[in-house]
């Protein structure tokens, strides 16, 4: 290869791969807080229920 065309691929493969990575990082952190909230009201309605059992005894 000549170095000319290295040189480009070098400067040009950071241009491209960025958009991509920070879509998927944007991805990423949009299931990571939908996954979190789910956790926390699923904890919540666990608590709801666990205190209406109790109640009902």
């Amino acid at each position: 290869m000549q170095w000319e065309f290295v040189v480009a691929l070098v400067v040009a493969v950071p241009f491209v791969l960025f958009p991509v990575v920070f879509i998927w990082y944007l991805n990423i952190g949009g299931i990571y807080i939908v996954i979190k909230e789910a956790r926390k009201k699923r904890a919540v309605l666990d608590e709801k229920h666990r205190v209406a059992m109790a109640e009902q005894r």
